[in-house]
């Protein structure tokens, strides 16, 4: 008899003898060996002691500058925009069903079936005897498996929100075990409009593209790098006085030294060259963020409107829960991962910025067992969740897209350990298995698909491979990208602009009955939030 493998916890880094050792960051979040900023500071007093008669000679300019830097913090007022890196090459078409050229629940073969992981027992069309239900669950209108790890995390935080939820699935093909990748859609997201009162994108690792997966390089914006945001402190320094706030209690008092500092500074820069060719340009710049900050500490004087620690995600320190939280205080403190999705989709949902990246480590879980890729899929599925609940409570629209580096392959052998549940044991790498998905969550009714056959992108052959001509996006990660933003650029009645000069002219997904194919949903608003449809 073989010997049965124990599952890994969670956070248990994943060591194989046939990768070689981790080297890079990636590789280190991609194995489960690390967990996967920029702040705005106020400036030190000093300056203020060195020149003070000038914290008064320039009053007037301080409205001006505001106007003149184009300091703002009304947002892009889209539909706000969440995406999960799963690094490592997690299983999505294991927990999502992908079929055949028919959509979702066009059946692939047995053996296609087993290849990503589910039984012949287990099969969609087929009916759980534990309970008499379809093993194709639609709860969330896209179809996954009933036993999807993801579903059952979704489900235990968000049941209340997926009426309102419908989604889509992307048949595309990826490397395994890179970060090459350009998966990450954000740059793209925020082309689109997405920009928050704060800060323009967030996301959960130090990387240009907040995430594990690099961003594709003709959509990289430098001015709109990701701030990165992991965890409470990261959110609720985002507007830090220092020891302003300690020696002025009133934030008017902090905002008029702040605004003091900004006026010695345009009159000592008036006083210097900076040597540079561009120097009236870069004089500018350094004024502007002198008054972004004082506009800042004006605008959000109370840091405790960023705070995940709210009463709603999570019971405040040394409150009771409640009960009704979307975290208990005891699963925040414990995981890192609750703690890091709860800042994340505070300040993304909120529209304090447009859109952010939450990275999970560990996802490259073909340890010969299942059990281990089905606890952190579940814990994905609690994340996920936790994000469409958040929407839910607060009253706003959200899309969410799940994404991993390449995927897995099962041989068939079943774990039928409590943790494996009887599911198709995960064996190596297959990045032909590859499948992306997101969700799209309105408060006011479960949104509309463009067709019936929309809700699968590409397709999947009998034997379980993706086919690699079913879409324009299947074999071509930039492309797959592309789909997602047209996909988001729909949301808001805007795909006819996806191809036009101000957005993505060179795009490689074909002519306007291509994008119609490529575009799942219908759409949610006209232009922004406010013009509702």
């Amino acid at each position: 008899m073989a010997k049965r493998r124990k599952p890994l916890h969670p956070d248990a880094p994943l060591l194989y003898p046939d990768h070689a050792r981790p080297v890079t960051r990636r590789d280190f979040i991609r194995q489960g060996l690390m967990s996967g900023a920029g702040l705005v500071m106020a400036p030190t007093l000093f300056s203020l002691l060195a020149a003070p008669r000038n914290a008064y000679a320039l009053a007037a300019d301080v409205s001006t500058a505001v106007t003149n830097c184009g300091i703002n913090f009304s947002g892009g007022n889209k539909v706000p925009f969440i995406c999960f890196d799963l690094a490592g090459g997690a299983s999505i078409a294991g927990n999502v069903l992908v079929g055949q050229a028919g959509g979702q629940l066009d059946k692939l073969s047995t053996a296609g079936y087993s290849r990503v992981g589910i039984q012949g027992d287990m099969l969609p069309g087929m009916i759980d005897p534990a309970d008499t239900l379809d093993y194709a669950d639609t709860t969330c209108g896209l179809a996954f498996h009933k036993d999807s790890g993801f579903l059952r995390g979704i489900k235990e935080r968000a049941s209340a929100a997926l009426g309102q939820t419908n989604g889509a699935v992307i048949a595309a093909r990826s490397d395994n075990d890179t970060a090459n990748n350009p998966h990450n859609p954000m740059y793209g997201i925020y082309k689109a409009g997405a920009y928050g009162e704060l800060l323009k994108l967030i996301g959960s690792r130090n990387t240009d593209s907040g995430g594990n997966s690099m961003a594709p390089a003709f959509m990289i914006d430098p001015a709109a790098r990701p701030t990165k945001v992991d965890r409470r402190s990261d959110a609720t320094g985002l507007v830090d006085t220092g020891d302003l706030s300690t020696m002025f209690p009133k934030s008017a008092d902090t905002v008029n030294v702040m605004e003091s500092i900004y006026r010695i500074s345009k009159a000592k820069l008036g006083r210097v060259s900076t040597g540079l060719t561009d120097d009236t340009t870069v004089k500018n710049r350094v004024e502007c963020e002198y008054v972004k900050s004082a506009a800042l500490v004006e605008n959000y004087a109370d840091p405790t409107a960023l705070d995940p620690e709210d009463g709603v995600i999570v019971a405040k320190p040394g409150d009771a829960d409640a009960g009704t939280e979307i975290f208990t205080r005891a699963e925040y403190d414990s995981d890192s991962e609750f703690r890091k999705t709860a800042a994340v989709m505070k300040l993304a949902i909120n529209g304090y910025a447009g859109a952010g990246t939450i990275t999970m480590g560990g996802y490259d879980y073909h340890t010969g067992n299942r059990s281990t890729g089905e606890l952190r899929d579940f814990r994905a599925g609690r994340c996920i969740g936790a994000c469409l609940d958040y929407a839910r409570r607060i009253g706003k629209p959200l899309m969410i897209y799940v994404f991993s580096d390449g995927s897995v392959f099962s041989n068939g052998a079943a774990d039928n350990s409590t943790d494996g549940r009887g599911k198709g044991v995960w064996t190596g790498d297959n990045s032909g298995t590859a499948a992306s998905f997101f969700l799209v969550y309105d408060p006011r009714r479960r949104p509309l698909l463009t067709s019936a056959t929309r809700q699968q992108i590409g397709y999947f052959s009998a034997d379980g491979n993706v086919v690699t001509t079913s879409s324009p996006c299947a074999n071509n990660v930039n492309l797959l990208v592309e789909t997602v933003v047209l996909n988001y650029m729909a949301l808001h009645s805007e795909q006819g602009l996806f191809a036009s000069a101000n957005y993505f002219p060179g795009h490689g997904l074909g002519g306007s009955s291509s994008l119609d194919n490529l575009t799942a949903f219908q759409p949610l608003y006209s232009g922004t939030l406010d013009n509702g449809v």
